[in-house]
């Protein structure tokens, strides 16, 4: 029986003291990934296109939070925590947390860790991002200040999600730090400590091709800068949206003035797929291979399949990163699939 003991309040911590054999936690952090404790990869067969090619989906909605975002959320939230910068509330004390700027799944992330440290936290959404998502992260605990900005926090919006979240962290700097996942090196480097290494030791070194997407580019970055050191001919492969996309939490290369964490001589190819694949391929995962994917899993996998009908032949060991499941993005699913709703109404 493994014996649990209990953390001072307000102790600063990465991580739950975890027992992965026997599955017992001292609390819900402790099943952050890491190279003791990977997300799964799961073989794609009746949707690959190339015999000789294996190919493997991340199932980054494994983790505790639900999506990738719980890896860069975990590592910038150790970071400041190192740092001295976020207090627990206690008492009269209302705590220090973190307000950001987010289209989901990073403030979802940072929300349901802050509520477990005890910090207060607060994000600034895009109206355009789904219900789904804007409803979690007040059930996970966070304050919300939604507004008609695009899907992603953009430069050059006035008031928009960046400025409003570097005005909430100016106001009430004894209440708020932002941590700035579009800058902050803490987001690339949670994937050269976790994403990368569980990628390497999974596949045995065999990985020949890894697909993923943009956005903050944390991901791209992190894995590519592992990846790369240990084996120079792996292809990092990044996937975009086309232009005028709604895929939450995707950027094509025209969206990335925001990002100060893009190194363009990292990826071997930017490949634009047309956004409403994001959701036609998704559907085609949950219904050919049981992978209950979000739409941006989808636009990976389509690029990733794309990549192998060039030649169909080629050998090689890939890994495309599932960023998140599908449901926090049903009614984005019906929206461009509106055949989905039918029958289910008495």
């Amino acid at each position: 029986m493994t014996q649990i003991t209990e953390t001072p309040r307000g102790t600063a911590r990465s991580e739950g003291r975890a027992d992965h054999d026997a599955r017992v936690y001292d609390d819900i952090t402790g099943l952050l990934p890491s190279e003791q404790n990977p997300s799964p990869l799961v073989r794609i067969n009746r949707l690959n296109p190339a015999p000789n090619f294996t190919l493997f989906a991340k199932l980054e909605w494994m983790n505790p939070f639900g999506s990738v975002k719980d890896r860069a959320a975990s590592n910038i939230i150790r970071t400041l925590e190192e740092a001295g910068e976020l207090r627990s509330a206690e008492g009269e004390d209302e705590g220090r947390g973190i307000v950001e700027p987010t289209s989901g799944n990073t403030g979802l992330s940072m929300a349901a860790i802050a509520s477990a440290r005890g910090y207060p936290s607060r994000f600034v959404v895009p109206n355009k991002v789904p219900l789904e998502k804007k409803v979690l992260l007040k059930i996970a605990g966070a304050e919300l200040d939604v507004l008609n900005d695009e899907l992603c926090p953009s430069l050059g919006m006035g008031d928009g999600s960046i400025n409003l979240a570097k005005s909430h962290a100016k106001a009430s700097k004894h209440r708020y730090t932002m941590p700035n996942q579009y800058e902050n090196p803490a987001n690339y480097e949670a994937h050269v400590r976790t994403t990368g290494p569980e990628i390497w030791n999974q596949t045995d070194g065999g990985v020949t091709h890894v697909f993923t997407s943009l956005g903050t580019c944390g991901t791209v970055t992190g894995l590519a800068k592992y990846l790369k050191e240990r084996k120079p001919g792996v292809k990092v492969i990044a996937i975009q949206p086309s232009e005028g996309h709604d895929v939450p939490g995707l950027r094509n290369t025209s969206q990335l003035d925001i990002s100060k964490l893009y190194d363009p001589e990292l990826i071997d190819e930017v490949l634009e797929v047309d956004f409403k694949k994001a959701y036609t391929t998704a559907l085609e995962l949950s219904q050919r291979e049981g992978l209950l994917a979000g739409p941006s899993s989808g636009l990976i996998f389509e690029g990733a399949r794309e990549i192998l009908l060039r030649d169909p032949d080629q050998p090689g060991v890939g890994v495309a990163i599932f960023c998140d499941n599908v449901f926090k993005y049903v009614s984005s699913m019906i929206k461009h699939i509106p055949e989905l709703s039918e029958g289910t109404s008495a």
